[in-house]
């Protein structure tokens, strides 16, 4: 069955920028690698890794108008995109992310937001009247329009999944109308918890503290190349990661939580769906980029395949 996924998350251009180190402070490198203008942003990341799933996908966003939302726009028309939602904003430019990406593959951004900082209320409910079976939000965007996409995700009782990237210390978590999956990375995790998940005993008491501010069916911690750590309020497991060359994980979190999503959507068993999207983000790694780095379904089973024939 083909469900539809409502995305409302930000959509920028990444400026990446590939280096063999970060410079230190005051100093000037000149690199032999090479920099790119590329579609990304969270929101546009997770969109497109729900439609080469093949999921039915609708995004709600906003960006300017000028060259880079006029691009972003054709490249979701590219993907199967459903943009009736996603706003041209006459007053803010399409948000920017500088992506610096080191010889290892480990990346550092900044985000200067744009539009997607406008994003409110009123957007989120007009994008309801596409009548989707899930939504999905990250926390990329102004709080108002986290909070009004879980309170409309409640009220016509389809699941809310959060994946908390960027997210502060002082967003209002227990504000949400409760979440299917809450799903943060380890620096995220922090920022919510002040508990660094570096031991099982310690991926426990965050989700513990998560699950004490806001009702979620389920929590999982992403760990990098740990894996991750599914929690169900009882009970947890951990899902070990795939062990592939990483080239760039800039985009690793945001394609894990969409794949995780779209599975349960799919299949309704969390573990199950932690394995899939465990097995998507392990083929986004060994790709550059950020939105060109998001697998097809096609790309996730040939994967899960060769990890299969390799483990005879």
């Amino acid at each position: 069955m083909k469900h539809r996924i409502l995305v409302v998350s930000s959509a920028n251009m990444d400026f990446v920028q590939r280096m063999a180190r970060l410079p230190s402070a005051g100093e000037t490198v000149v690199e032999d690698e090479t920099y790119s203008y590329i579609p990304g942003g969270k929101g546009l990341n997770s969109a497109v890794t729900f439609a080469r799933l093949g999921g039915d996908t609708v995004l709600c966003s906003r960006v300017g108008r000028d060259a880079n939302g006029d691009r972003l726009c054709e490249f979701f028309a590219g993907e199967g995109i459903d943009t009736r939602f996603v706003c041209r904003d006459k007053n803010l430019p399409t948000g920017l992310a500088s992506v610096m990406v080191e010889a290892d593959g480990a990346n550092r951004i900044v985000v200067y937001p744009g539009a997607a900082r406008a994003l409110c209320a009123d957007d989120v409910e007009e994008a309801f009247t596409s009548y989707p079976d899930g939504v999905f939000v990250q926390t990329e965007i102004p709080a108002e329009a986290v909070i009004a996409a879980s309170r409309f995700a409640k009220e016509k009782n389809i699941p809310f999944f959060l994946d908390t990237g960027s997210i502060g210390p002082n967003f209002p978590l227990g504000e949400l109308y409760g979440a299917e999956i809450i799903s943060p990375n380890e620096t995220e995790c922090f920022a919510m918890t002040g508990i660094t998940p570096d031991s099982v005993e310690n991926c426990l008491r965050a989700c513990i503290r998560i699950a004490s501010v806001t009702e979620t069916k389920y929590i999982v911690l992403k760990l990098g190349h740990r894996g991750s750590f599914v929690y169900d309020g009882k009970y947890y497991n951990l899902i070990p990661a795939h062990k592939v060359q990483a080239v760039d994980t800039t985009a690793a979190g945001d394609v894990f939580t969409a794949a995780l999503s779209y599975a349960y959507l799919q299949r309704g068993d969390i573990l199950e769906s932690a394995r899939f999207a465990t097995l998507a983000a392990a083929v986004c790694v060994t790709r550059e980029g950020a939105s060109s780095s998001v697998p097809t379904l096609r790309d996730v089973k040939l994967f899960a395949k060769s990890v299969r024939e390799a483990s005879r």
